[in-house]
């Protein structure tokens, strides 16, 4: 492969993983890889649409005063994703202000941020976060031009499962498969053309067009164990009385809650149930949801010994059962993304091992073809893939 191609499909590859990351991270609530600001309370740090690297707190390690997070807020601007920065840490959690606020969030009646709560850590070299300016501006724009389309289509055709992260996927798909149709029914006249006009066409279309169907894919069961996930919060009081309200603990003691675990999809999946802050025990940790079922599990929510009102957490992590139990256990156990992983790769090798053999044919006359005329672009990813 020649730098020049090499170069191009890179660019190609790097175009779409930025703008899927993008868009993939408003619709799902949680950032991917990329993330940006909209409001200017991070000024002079971040201006409104300035981007930066979100990197997992999974591995972005320890939260500290200085940090620059981005975090499930309760209160702010009526709750959902905000990115501020730590100036505190405490015994009960983390207390954050933006950099062009004059009071902490705390202050305006957010209550004190927990470690279930950060989602992700900016980026930071030398001290300083790595801001990619005006990178949430094109993003805003994007996700505004997604949602008309697919409240355009959902309106025209009568469908509502277009609308949403699932009918997302659905448009991603269906504009990749069309720019495949529009590809090979402008590429179907070269095939007569002479050997002498191959170099007009490198077929890295096909390679993006294959790739995007890939990560659409991805995409889609990504988001099928991603947002259902997360999670959830118990506010306990520990009191000095019993009490009928499950929530109300009688200090020192403890109660059980179940807690529903539903499947809307097709797709049967596991999912992971784990206490997510000290007073909370699950039993069992680990359960099996059928094709548009639900399965229960229950939570031990203990009261602390001193009485007032506590923020317990459980986390939830959910995976497509396409791999044996045993496997998605064994790599729970290395970490909690590395399931999501395994599953992602298989899904999205299928896709390409699929096009190969769709697009492959018979070998010995795709060799006769291009021994006398121009093969077509999907061809040429062929002969790049087994270069």
């Amino acid at each position: 492969m020649s730098p020049k191609r090499l170069l191009s499909i890179t660019l190609q590859v790097a175009v779409v993983v930025v703008v899927l990351s993008l868009v993939a991270g408003q619709f799902l609530g949680q950032p991917v890889l990329l993330s940006f600001v909209e409001t200017g309370s991070m000024q002079p740090t971040l201006d409104p649409g300035d981007g930066f690297v979100a990197v997992p707190t999974a591995i972005a390690g320890d939260i500290g005063p200085g940090d620059v997070v981005t975090f499930e807020a309760q209160e702010i601007q009526g709750g959902g994703l905000t990115t501020h920065r730590v100036v505190e840490e405490t015994e009960r959690g983390y207390i954050t202000r933006g950099d062009n606020n004059p009071f902490t969030d705390q202050d305006g009646g957010e209550p004190v941020v927990q470690d279930a709560e950060i989602v992700a850590k900016a980026l930071t070299v030398g001290g300083s976060v790595v801001v990619i300016p005006h990178l949430g501006t094109v993003a805003m724009g994007l996700q505004s031009a997604f949602g008309s389309v697919q409240t355009w289509l959902a309106v025209t055709l009568g469908v509502r499962a277009l609308q949403g992260t699932q009918g997302l996927a659905y448009v991603l798909f269906g504009l990749s498969a069309a720019a495949y149709a529009v590809d090979w029914y402008t590429d179907r006249g070269s095939r007569d053309r002479p050997e002498r006009d191959r170099s007009r066409n490198d077929g890295t279309s096909v390679f993006a067009i294959v790739l995007v169907l890939a990560l659409v894919l991805m995409g889609a069961a990504t988001a099928a164990m991603v947002v259902p996930g997360g999670t959830q919060e118990y506010g306990v009081v520990s009191a000095e009385f019993e009490s009928e309200n499950p929530t109300v603990i009688e200090r020192g003691t403890s109660q059980e809650i179940e807690y529903v675990v539903p499947n809307a999809g097709l797709v049967p999946v596991y999912a992971y149930v784990t206490p997510a802050s000290p007073g909370v025990d699950v039993d069992p940790q680990r359960v099996f949801v059928g094709s548009r079922g639900e399965t229960a599990t229950t939570v031990t929510l203990s009261a602390p010994d001193e009485t007032g009102y506590y923020r317990l957490f459980v986390a939830e992590h959910r995976y497509l059962a396409v791999l044996p139990p045993s496997v998605i256990d064994e790599l729970y156990g290395v970490h909690p993304w590395a399931p999501l992983l395994a599953i992602n790769g298989l899904l999205g090798g299928s896709i390409v091992a699929l096009g190969i053999v769709l697009f492959r044919g018979e070998p010995a006359r795709i060799r006769s073809r291009e021994s006398r005329s121009k093969s077509s672009s999907y061809r040429r990813l062929l002969r790049e893939l087994y270069r």
